[in-house]
């Protein structure tokens, strides 16, 4: 199945913990402290495979995490850095934020490896802590998060020029006369579910890569029908052929059809609309010698002063396709050959994760208040509340961390007693 947009979970690695260790050796009675680092988490980097064609491998796996670093060892041994994930996508990949939807990265052109997220950074072993007056420090500082965020992955095709018109004009059975593409081909509405893509050869090497859009219908911009989710693979050709059904076999107005369809190209990007444009007047050979003249001068005088030449063709069989080949051509000779590559919008940064902590007043004892949650329950498991430095850095974290406040704000006063998780403290300001 063809997918060329899909909503994942990507997620870098978290930095190991720094170790609490101590040097132990015969005739070594006051060996220092020698925990070592963690490791780094792993990064999330996406790559271009020129394998790949869509993004199909994405509808059935849509968490990626990365590896996370190893906790640090004794004798100064650092933890082993996480893993890197590597993730492969289409070239014409385009990375967005899922919430904002903000460009992240364009995997096109020369970009085609990008890091996303960076991996958290390893905690520091107790070897760093030592000092003058802490030279046995119990504590070592925890591994950083890794970021977790929700992407949205556009394959937009990269293509020199996009067939667009309604369905059943025979888009399909043109881009098949043209290049090495093989689309179904039948007598019905959205014959083409996908987009296809197809490579039209030249004796003298300047081939060009042309697309088939399919599914752009009246209201296609705002969600209609298929062409909403095939608009965004117009955005990157640099020369629009519309194929209309010049006949109107279906009974439609080929005028209508073409204004119908470049209304839709306007409200989705207006920019779409300075791109070079060319009409091919398709089954022409189903109509008289002197009706095919008149529609191709309607079409000529309707369109020609907005700068679109007309040429009549039958991609049946083949009549003037060599002559609208021929022009396509020069256009993209004459047009600028640099790729349009999307500018990033929204950078993925470390945001300090704060654990939460809540602080209460007990219910059941007098002057006792509760403070817990994750951030403490962590804090206290690498702090010596024996030492004066451990106590030292108890009551640091806690004024910094807010409590302090919090605990004024309920009423606490001095001689009241802090509970966390075992341990009591007596409050004094």
């Amino acid at each position: 199945m063809f997918a060329d947009k899909v909503k994942i979970y990507i997620s870098s690695g978290r930095g190991g913990d720094g170790h609490v260790s101590f040097r132990r050796e015969l005739y070594v009675p006051a060996g220092g402290p020698n925990g070592g680092d963690g490791g780094k988490g792993g990064d999330v980097i996406f790559v271009v495979d020129k394998g790949l064609n869509t993004l199909s491998d994405f509808r059935y796996n849509k968490k990626y995490c990365a590896q996370n670093g190893e906790e640090g060892g004794k004798n100064r041994c650092h933890g082993k850095s996480g893993a890197d994930l590597v993730i492969k996508v289409p070239e014409g990949t385009v990375i967005k934020d899922a919430d904002s939807g903000l460009v992240i990265a364009d995997l096109s052109g020369e970009n085609l490896r990008k890091v996303i997220l960076k991996g958290g950074r390893g905690g520091k072993g107790n070897m760093h802590y030592a000092t003058s007056t802490m030279q046995a420090p119990r504590y070592a500082q925890p591994g950083e998060d890794g970021t977790g965020l929700y992407v949205t992955l556009e394959l937009k095709l990269i293509a020199d020029v996009g067939l667009i018109g309604l369905p059943n004009v025979g888009k399909s059975t043109l881009i098949s006369r043209v290049s090495n593409a093989q689309p179904k081909i039948a007598d019905y509405h959205f014959t083409t579910l996908n987009p296809v893509l197809g490579v039209v050869d030249d004796p003298d090497g300047a081939g060009f890569v042309i697309a088939d859009i399919p599914g752009i219908i009246e209201g296609a911009s705002s969600g209609a029908g298929l062409g909403y989710e095939f608009l965004r693979h117009i955005e990157r050709t640099r020369v629009l052929v519309h194929v209309v059904d010049a006949a109107g076999i279906e009974g439609r107005d080929p005028v209508e059809d073409i204004r119908t369809i470049n209304n839709e190209l306007s409200l989705y990007n207006e920019q779409l609309m300075e791109r070079p444009q060319v009409i091919a007047a398709n089954k022409l050979d189903a109509l008289s010698e002197e009706e095919a003249g008149a529609v191709l001068e309607k079409l000529r005088n309707e369109f020609g002063p907005e700068g679109y030449e007309v040429f009549p063709i039958s991609a049946v069989s083949g009549k003037g396709l060599k002559e609208l080949l021929g022009r396509v051509k020069q256009i993209l000779a004459e047009s600028p050959e640099e790729r349009i590559i999307f500018e990033t919008e929204f950078t993925p940064e470390r945001q300090e994760v704060v654990l939460p902590y809540s602080v209460t007043k007990s219910t059941e004892e007098e002057d006792v208040y509760i403070v817990e949650g994750p951030r403490i329950e962590r804090m206290l498991g690498y702090t010596n509340l024996e030492s004066e430095k451990g106590l030292e850095f108890l009551q640091k974290f806690i004024q910094d961390s807010g409590i302090t406040k919090q605990l004024i704000k309920l009423g606490i006063k001095e001689g009241d007693t802090v509970r966390m998780y075992g341990h009591e403290f007596e409050f004094f300001m």
